[in-house]
């Protein structure tokens, strides 16, 4: 199994923007690529529009997995943002945790300055940390 995440430095720096960006509410997004390294970011839009929780646009869902299909990619990881809280998965990330070979990317804005970035497989409600490892482009 995957224990760790290689990410290119710039779409590190996208998913960071994009958390950024959506403040003060969560953004989520997919990340593509093969085996454990990403080659491609999707942001996605959240359906909720809540600070609290996210839920990805389903269309948009359809249409990244068609274009991870017609690239030869995988969904490799999901990723989203606590604008308040810590880059641990919260109860209800846990909870609505259904890809259990997808890793969870969470994105802390919690300390605005110094955005921060932890990654979890969950499964079964267990959380397991994932090393990212940032690549030069």
């Amino acid at each position: 199994m995957i224990q760790m995440l290689r990410m290119p430095q710039t779409i590190y720096c996208d998913m960071v923007d994009h958390s950024r960006e959506g403040f003060p509410l969560e953004v989520c997004g997919i990340l593509g690529g093969k085996d454990s390294t990403i080659s491609a970011i999707y942001r996605m839009t959240n359906a909720d529009a809540s600070d609290k929780h996210f839920k990805m646009n389903p269309r948009e869902h359809g249409d990244v997995m068609a274009d991870l299909w017609r690239r030869g990619l995988e969904m490799v990881a999901f990723y989203h943002s606590h604008p308040a809280g810590p880059p641990y998965p919260s109860t209800e990330d846990i909870r609505l945790a259904f890809y259990p070979d997808v890793i969870t990317v969470i994105v802390s804005l919690h300390e605005p300055d110094r955005p921060l970035a932890q990654a979890f497989f969950i499964r079964g409600g267990l959380v397991e940390e994932v090393e990212i490892q940032l690549l030069r482009d």
